[in-house]
């Protein structure tokens, strides 16, 4: 599971709310990659095709180990054995990253305005 966030700016968390008009008094500049015409993954996408892989990953070592179950020679123990490994850190990584960002939101909810 490749995942990779770009870095992102104070600016960027204030959304739709940082746009032209500016917020507090900040005017919020356009990212620096616009202007080449790069374009910046959203957090929402990059986290949906992190957990697709983590699904697609979860899958594949099921398919593997029904295989091993049904004796089929083309697939061996040690395949079905590292694609399972590879499946269960995906998914470890995927639910640390639930925690952290349920973290995170609990902590900008306690907040004192």
């Amino acid at each position: 599971m490749n995942v990779r966030f770009p870095p992102l700016s104070p600016l960027d968390a204030l959304g739709a709310a940082g746009t032209a008009a500016g917020v507090g008094g900040l005017q919020r500049s356009a990212p620096a990659g616009a202007a080449t015409g790069v374009r910046q993954a959203q957090f929402s996408s990059v986290l949906e095709n992190a957990l697709k892989d983590v699904s697609q990953s979860q899958l594949q070592s099921g398919e593997l180990q029904k295989q091993v179950q049904l004796e089929n020679p083309k697939v061996g123990l040690e395949e079905t054995m590292i694609a399972m490994q590879k499946s269960q850190i995906h998914f470890q990584a995927a639910l640390q990253v639930r925690n952290r960002l349920v973290q995170a939101y609990s902590d900008i909810m306690n907040m004192q305005v």
